[in-house]
């Protein structure tokens, strides 16, 4: 398939799996072009000759040949996490077991690396497969279509998300928006380019431990230049996307101006007890794809 394509459209075919597999090896082989044009303009403003211009080059130079070779974007093809909207029609427990096949028939063919491994005994069947894995979310549409979507997510870039309990005393980060912008901006400190930056930071405000960290690996599937329908949020993305490239962490941790390319919030309820601010942290390596499905036609971007 044709680099950085913005939609790739077709007839399913008769084995649906085959295409799944095929939708794997997008979301692990060619970045979005969303992210790869941002990263070609953060190059730009980089200076000559700067360590922080020569890494996003490399960068650069590594989603190329990833796309072109069909190889991974990453030697860390991280844990597979799959989002579904399906109708009434469509089988849950089927597509569970369709989209493990086609996991496992990537993993065979290299798209993935076997990366599933027993928490207490270390063992590895193999073909990314396990208690939990893949990780999949099901949600039941009124609608004809199927939507699924893909997310790859790197172990270095997972291990730097962070959670916080509002008040924070040791940030002077009170119940209130200046406390959750403290603590977002202290998560892209405390990473210090270990997410292998310039990352994308996905943030769920509110909710408790569980939803809240959800919310915000959810903001992950979010394009680079959508715009948040809540004009409060969309100020703070814009604001803190600002401030954390001024932190000066760098691609890689190298310093310059790109510490990163995506600020995504969203916000839910939560309990008077609880005020949770969630961080997930993204790698320049944002693998995302979604796959729609309808009337035996297909489009993947």
């Amino acid at each position: 398939m044709t680099s950085n394509n913005e939609k790739i459209s077709g007839k399913v075919p008769g084995n649906r799996v085959d295409l799944f597999v095929e939708f794997i090896k997008e979301a692990s082989t060619n970045l979005p072009p969303d992210v790869v044009r941002v990263l070609k303009a953060q190059q730009q403003k980089e200076a000559e000759g700067s360590k922080a211009r020569g890494a996003l080059g490399i960068i650069l130079e590594n989603i190329t040949m990833a796309c072109n070779n069909a190889t991974p974007i990453c030697q860390d093809t991280g844990t597979v996490i799959f989002h579904i909207h399906h109708p009434m029609t469509e089988s849950a427990l089927k597509l569970r077991k369709d989209l493990t096949e086609a996991v496992v028939k990537a993993t065979e063919k290299g798209y993935l690396r076997p990366n599933s491994m027993d928490s207490i005994t270390g063992e590895n069947p193999g073909d990314n497969t396990g208690i939990g894995l893949p990780s999949f979310f099901f949600y039941e549409s009124d609608h004809d279509e199927l939507e699924i979507k893909i997310m790859l997510k790197g172990g270095g870039c997972e291990n730097v998300g962070a959670q916080y309990s509002l008040p924070h005393t040791a940030l002077g980060a009170g119940r209130d928006i200046n406390g959750v912008k403290k603590v977002i901006l202290d998560a892209v400190v405390q990473a210090q380019g270990r997410g292998c930056a310039p990352g994308v930071i996905g943030v769920g405000i509110g909710g408790d431990r569980v939803s809240g960290a959800l919310l915000a690996k959810e903001q992950i599937f979010r394009t680079l230049d959508d715009k948040n329908p809540d004009p409060l949020l969309a100020a703070m993305e814009d604001e803190l996307l600002e401030k954390g490239n001024r932190l000066g962490v760098g691609p890689m941790g190298f310093g310059g101006l790109t510490t990163l390319i995506g600020m995504k919030i969203a916000k839910m309820h939560r309990i008077p007890a609880s005020f949770f601010v969630s961080i997930s942290y993204m790698c320049w390596a944002t693998r995302r794809k979604t796959l729609k499905i309808e009337k035996g036609s297909y489009e993947l971007y």
